[in-house]
C-alpha cells in the first residue's frame, strides 16, 4: 500500500483543460509600429475575422482544447466610434488609448476595436464562434461583475432590458434596489496627475473633468468622491445587497435587481454558443450570488464552465463548495511558488509546491487553475521576471502536470515573448499592455503576416513553441497526467550533497500508465539518484531491469536493478516526464 501522506485525498477525474488566452486586440495584428500612445489607426488592432481558421487549427495542434478571447465585450476607449453610432468616452476616465477591457461600457454587445465592419461586428464575433467550434476548440470569454466603466450604458441591450442604474434612487449611498453605490451631495473628481492618452493626445473632453453627480462608488471598493490615480477610478462598483460600508451585511432577501441582470447577460452570451466564462475578481461578488447564478444557468447550459479569479486561499474551498465554480485560479499557491524558483529568488523552494497539494488545495486540486503568464502578470521572458523563457520549463512541466485539472497559456508565451518596451499607460512593467494598442513581436513572427506557420521564428524560437506543444498534448494524451493519481517523491531524489530543494519530483500513475516527473530549478545542471521507496516498488511490482524514457525528449534511461535507483543528470532549469 503507497503511503497515505505522499499523495492526494481525492477522487482524481480528467478535468484537464488545455486553454489558450487570446487577447483579441492583439492576436491577430500584423502592425509592428508599436508607437508609445499610439492610436489604433498608428498601431493597429487584430480583429475577430484575423483569427482563421489556419489560426485555429495550429492552436489544436498546440495541444489547446479550449480558446479564452479576451477582452470581447464593449469597454470604454478614446477611440472615436460616433460615426457607427457609439457614445464617445471621456478620456479623462479611460486608461490608456484602447482603454481597459475590464471597463466594461455595453454588456450586450463587442469592442468595435475588433471588428473589420463595425457596424457588423457582432456577426464577426458570432462567426469566430462558429470556426473555433468547427475545428474542434471550445470558447471562453470574461464575464465581469463586479463593475463597469463610469460612462455604462447599453444601447445593445434586448428590447425588455432595464439599464444598470436606471432606476436608482441616488440620494442613498446604499439601496439593495440600486445597482451602484453612491457618494451623495458629491461631484466625481478626476485623480490628480492623470494625463489620458499622453502629452500628445488631444481632445475637447480631456480637461481633467468628468461630470457624474452624485459620485459613484469606484470599482476596487473606493468609497470616495475623489479616487487615486492607483485606484481603479475608471470603474464604478456594482451593488449585489452588499452594504460594503457597514460591515458587508447582506441584503439578499428580496434578491437585488443586479442579481438577474447579470444572470440574463450570462444567459446572452451562452445562447451564442459560448462554452464558459472567465469571472474577473470573483470573490468581490458574494459567493451566495455565484450558487444561484451558476446553478441557474446549468439547467438549460449544464456543460457551461465557469472560472473564478480567486486571490484569498481561506476562501477556495467556499467558492468550489457553495459558490460552485469549476475552477479557480491558482495563483497566490503554485504560481507564486514557482515565479520564486524560475527567477532564482533566495527563498526560493520546492517545499511551496508540497504547500499547495498538502495544505493549500488539499481535496479539489483538480479544480485549480494553473499557469505562468496571463495579462495581468509579467511575462516570463521579462526583466521583470525569469528573462529567459527556456527558465520556464520546469515550472511549466509542474504546472501542466502536477494535477488533473486545467493548464493555461498566454499568446505570445509559446514563443518567449518578453514584452520589452513602455506601451503608453501600461508603463515599462514586463507584462504586455491591456490598455493600449500594440503589437506583440514574438507572436507575430508566429503569425508570419497571417500566414500562422511560425515562417520568421529563429530555430531557438521553434524550439521552445515544439516544448510546449509537446508538453500541452501530453496533459490530455497521456491518462496518468489527465486522470492520474499523484505521489510526491521528495525523500527519494538525492544529489552528492543530499537534499536539494530546487528539484521537485513525483508521480503520477493510473492501472495503466505511469510517469515519474523530474524538474530541475537549479541555474546549474545536477546528478540525482532517483530511489523510489519501498511501497512504490512493492505496489507497482518493479523488479530488476527498468528503461525509464523521457516522453518530452524521446531519451531513455536504464537502471539495472530498480533497488540500486536510477542515476541521471538533470541540466539546467530542465525536465524529464519519464514513462516505465
Amino acid at each position: 500500500m503507497l503511503d497515505p501522506n505522499q499523495t492526494t485525498k481525492e477522487k482524481i477525474e480528467n478535468r484537464k483543460l488545455v486553454i489558450y488566452q487570446a487577447l483579441v486586440r492583439y492576436f491577430g495584428n500584423k502592425n509592428t509600429t508599436n508607437k508609445y500612445y499610439g492610436s489604433i489607426e498608428e498601431n493597429g488592432s487584430g480583429k475577430f475575422n484575423d483569427i482563421t481558421v489556419k489560426a485555429l487549427s495550429e492552436l489544436k495542434k498546440l495541444g489547446v482544447n479550449y480558446v479564452w478571447y479576451t477582452g470581447v465585450i464593449e469597454h470604454a476607449t478614446m477611440t472615436n466610434y460616433s460615426s457607427a453610432g457609439i457614445k464617445v468616452d471621456d478620456p479623462d476616465i479611460v486608461k490608456g488609448r484602447a482603454g481597459s477591457p475590464y471597463a466594461i461600457k455595453d454588456y450586450y454587445d463587442v469592442d468595435p476595436d475588433l471588428a473589420v465592419d463595425v457596424k457588423n461586428r457582432m456577426t464577426e464575433y458570432e462567426d469566430l464562434i462558429k470556426r473555433t467550434h468547427n475545428e474542434g476548440l471550445k470558447v471562453l470569454m470574461d464575464f465581469i461583475p463586479n463593475h463597469v466603466a463610469r460612462t455604462y450604458h447599453s444601447d445593445a441591450k434586448p428590447a425588455n432590458v432595464i439599464d444598470l442604474g436606471a432606476q436608482d434612487d441616488t440620494t442613498k449611498s446604499f439601496d439593495p434596489k440600486n445597482d451602484f453605490y453612491y457618494i451623495p451631495d458629491q461631484k466625481f473628481i478626476v485623480p490628480t496627475g492623470y494625463n489620458p492618452g499622453g502629452d500628445n493626445y488631444q481632445s475637447p473632453l480631456k480637461d481633467g473633468k468628468f461630470d457624474e453627480s452624485p459620485a459613484k462608488a469606484t470599482g476596487n471598493n473606493v468609497f470616495n468622491h475623489a479616487p487615486k490615480l492607483d485606484d481603479w477610478f475608471e470603474t464604478i462598483k456594482l451593488n449585489y445587497g452588499f452594504d460594503v460600508q457597514n460591515n458587508n451585511t447582506k441584503h439578499f432577501v428580496p434578491q437585488p435587481p443586479v442579481w438577474k441582470k447579470m444572470r440574463d447577460i450570462l444567459a446572452f452570451w451562452a445562447s451564442k454558443g459560448v462554452d464558459g466564462f472567465r469571472c474577473d475578481v470573483a470573490e468581490m461578488v458574494p459567493v451566495e450570488f455565484w450558487h444561484w447564478v451558476i446553478t441557474d444557468l446549468k439547467k438549460k447550459y449544464p456543460n457551461l464552465i465557469f472560472i473564478g479569479e480567486a486571490y484569498d486561499r481561506n476562501q477556495y474551498k467556499d467558492f468550489l463548495v457553495n459558490g460552485k465554480f469549476d475552477f479557480l485560479y491558482d495563483k497566490v499557491g503554485l504560481y507564486d511558488g514557482l515565479k520564486r524558483l524560475m527567477m532564482n529568488d533566495s527563498n526560493a523552494t520546492i517545499k511551496d509546491i508540497s504547500f499547495v497539494w498538502q495544505k493549500e488545495s488539499k481535496g479539489f486540486s483538480q479544480h485549480m487553475l494553473r499557469f505562468l503568464e496571463n495579462h495581468d502578470e509579467a511575462r516570463i521572458a521579462s526583466k521583470a521576471f525569469a528573462g529567459n523563457p527556456w527558465y520556464a520549463v520546469p515550472g511549466m512541466v509542474v504546472t501542466a502536470t502536477l494535477s488533473s485539472g486545467p493548464v493555461m497559456i498566454y499568446n505570445g508565451q509559446e514563443v518567449g515573448e518578453p514584452a520589452n518596451g513602455t506601451e503608453g499607460f501600461g508603463g515599462d512593467d514586463g507584462r504586455t499592455s491591456i490598455f493600449d494598442y500594440w503589437g506583440i513581436p514574438q507572436h507575430q513572427k508566429w503569425m508570419n503576416n497571417g500566414a500562422f506557420d511560425g515562417g520568421k521564428l529563429n530555430n531557438d524560437e521553434k524550439k521552445l513553441r515544439q516544448f510546449y506543444s509537446k508538453l500541452l498534448n501530453l496533459a490530455t494524451t497521456n491518462e496518468a497526467i489527465s486522470k492520474g493519481n499523484f505521489y510526491e517523491l521528495l525523500q527519494a531524489i538525492k544529489t552528492s550533497t543530499g537534499f536539494n530543494d530546487k528539484v521537485y519530483a513525483y508521480l503520477r500513475y493510473t492501472e495503466n500508465k505511469r510517469v515519474l516527473v523530474i524538474t530541475n530549478f537549479n541555474r546549474s545542471d545536477v546528478t540525482l539518484t532517483v530511489n523510489l521507496p519501498k511501497d512504490v516498488v512493492e505496489a507497482f511490482n518493479l523488479k530488476g531491469k527498468i528503461t525509464f524514457t523521457d516522453l518530452l525528449s524521446d531519451t531513455k534511461f536504464k537502471t539495472e536493478n530498480i533497488t540500486n535507483g536510477l542515476n541521471i543528470t538533470m541540466i539546467a532549469t530542465s525536465a524529464v516526464i519519464l514513462e516505465f
